[in-house]
């Protein structure tokens, strides 16, 4: 096991007093940086920053940032959620280094699409068939977690499927179980 204990400290961010979410921060015992390779592998469109170090991942609508001492993870909808949610991430660090022998390191860097990337690959119709004014709109909120590829309608025709299959992958839709 690479993380036995953790300190939780759950708050409302200082960037959005009021806000309805809360983020944690878990400050662990002891040094997880050398898990840090492994979960690049494993964790779909990680950003691993191997100077840091640090890997940003987005699981859902949940960012999360793995550094060497703490882990950090973003909208919460209460304490039990903060808990729960950084109860499975020390899991995944756990499991994931306990499998390294079968696992291949990655230290790619990736980087996350710009808006203007995931622009470039939308239909541009301008539809309105995903509830946003226009295309452009899309993208920002696709980039940001808050829609999915599946809400653009027109990517289903089949015309499209080159670019779908491009957002899919540029994209995380899914969540770790």
């Amino acid at each position: 096991m690479l993380v036995i204990s953790y300190d939780l400290e759950v708050f409302t961010p200082p960037c959005s007093p009021g806000a309805l979410t809360f983020s944690a921060i878990a400050r662990l015992q002891g040094n997880i940086a050398p898990a840090l390779p492994y979960l690049n592998a494993v964790l779909p469109n990680a950003v691993y920053n191997p100077g840091a170090p640090a890997l940003v991942w987005k699981d859902g609508r949940r960012h999360v940032v793995f550094h060497a001492d703490h882990l950090a993870v973003s909208n919460l909808e209460d304490r039990n959620a903060a808990v729960e949610q950084v109860e499975r991430l020390v899991r995944l660090v756990n499991e994931t280094w306990q499998e390294r022998g079968q696992i291949e390191p990655s230290y790619a860097v990736r980087q996350r699409p710009t808006p203007m990337m995931l622009y470039k690959l939308l239909p541009g119709t301008n539809c309105r068939e995903c509830g946003q004014a226009t295309c452009w709109n899309f993208a920002l909120k696709l980039g940001a977690g808050q829609v999915t590829v599946a809400d653009c309608r027109p990517l289903a025709d089949p015309i499209y499927a080159d670019r779908r299959a491009q957002l899919l992958a540029s994209v995380i839709e899914d969540q770790f179980v």
